[in-house]
């Protein structure tokens, strides 16, 4: 039995967030519903979670030996990653040192990085993925485009939010999208995944909470990109029986492999009743943001209940939902939204603007969030509320 003791007093639990971004800030609130003492940790100050935790320290997260320090400093209870980038190999040391990794420290260790996982799934569990290789250098990097074909997908083999993804459509693009892909990578310029183009009726999320009482899914969510970033997400997707039960079958063997418990955001690619392995991430999703109006436990409370050890008896799903991230472009350090009375006057709308300090070149820095009666209303309902809202920079 779970004992949750009184915060900041012997018996009371402590959370350390690696990486506080707006889906940092959903788990560090959900943490606190249950008396959790909530540390961030980010590579830049005022990070959306550092300004509701408790504590928050500034450091860059691939340094392992600062990361070390903050943890024997606090030791707290769970140590839960939020970000692509992160010093991995000391979270293994730290795991086999007795701390509580999330989900696992060898979950992180290979999902952080696209080859890592990338390997587990096709090579070691035999899931359909799109044709890839690795290139770790600019004639790899050629040499990997001639044996896939063109048009294909360059991705950094750690990035976030679509940072160093683009499109090779034609000879012409090869070295720019070389470019991209070095200049976007969280860790940095280095190794890239080159992947051949597959043919697709539409791609999910399919969330998957591993639990102390087995395995759970969410309704699948289905989700358009712009050039790798989320736009718009919804929930649910319409699928067949048949792709449904095969998405299902993917994420088990892919989340049971990585072990842990928490929730996993499963991406795969779907063509008719066939379902192609894509990424999995082990923690909340930006996608899965749709959860925040389409269910009564959010993704972000199911990944903490599942992090504490307490029951998921069900899951109540309130009706067809969508939701919209507003990218602000250029460069501020004072970005302003306006209008909200007539963006949220619909029935059944909410915004989260995440408060995040500054925008440079893009950024996500809100999502609006509608349930309507069907999935086209829903995404109706976003639509219009992008389009009333009214955003400033200084």
């Amino acid at each position: 039995m779970e004992t949750f003791g009184t915060i900041f007093k012997e018996g009371g639990k402590k959370a350390l967030l690696c990486g506080s971004g707006e889906l940092g800030k959903e788990v560090a609130i959900e943490l606190q519903r249950f008396g959790i003492e909530v540390v961030a940790v980010d590579r830049y100050a005022n990070a959306p979670a550092m300004q509701i935790a408790h504590r928050s320290y500034v450091i860059s997260m691939l340094d392992g030996e600062k990361l070390r320090e903050i943890v024997y400093k606090e030791r707290p209870d769970y140590i839960i990653p939020e970000v692509e980038a992160i010093a991995t190999p000391t979270l293994i040391e730290l795991e086999k040192e007795g701390f509580n990794v999330i989900p696992t420290a060898r979950a992180t260790f290979l999902t952080m990085n696209r080859e890592g996982i990338r390997r587990l799934a096709a090579e070691e569990l035999g899931l359909k993925t799109s044709p890839y290789r690795f290139a770790a250098t600019y004639d790899e990097y050629r040499a990997a485009i001639k044996e896939i074909g063109i048009p294909c997908v360059v991705k950094p083999i750690m990035s976030s939010s679509g940072h160093g993804q683009s499109v090779v459509k034609s000879e012409a693009d090869i070295d720019r999208s070389w470019k991209i892909s070095q200049a976007g990578g969280r860790a940095g310029a280095g190794k890239v995944i080159v992947e051949g183009f597959i043919d697709f009726d539409y791609e999910i999320t399919l969330m998957t909470i591993r639990h102390k009482d087995g395995t759970s899914f969410l309704n699948p969510i289905g989700h358009w990109q712009k050039d790798g970033d989320y736009q718009e997400s919804w929930q649910p997707q319409p699928m067949t029986d048949a792709a449904l039960a095969k998405a299902q079958d993917i994420a088990k063997k892919i989340t049971d492999a990585l072990g842990g418990r928490g929730i996993f955001g499963v991406e795969m690619f779907i063509k008719g009743d066939d379902v192609i392995f894509s990424e999995v991430s082990p923690r909340p999703h930006d996608t899965g943001m749709v959860t925040m109006i389409s269910q009564d436990l959010s993704e972000f409370a199911l990944h903490v209940r599942a992090i504490l050890g307490l029951p998921i008896p069900n899951i109540a799903f309130h009706g067809p939902s969508a939701s919209k991230a507003v990218v602000v472009f250029g460069d501020s350090q004072n970005v302003k939204f306006s209008n909200l009375e007539e963006t949220l006057a619909m029935p059944d709308t909410q915004m989260r603007i995440f408060g995040k300090p500054e925008v440079h070149d893009h950024r996500r820095m809100a999502v609006l969030l509608a349930r309507g009666n069907s999935i086209e209303e829903a995404k109706e309902k976003v639509r219009k509320m992008y389009d009333t809202l009214k955003v400033e920079k200084d």
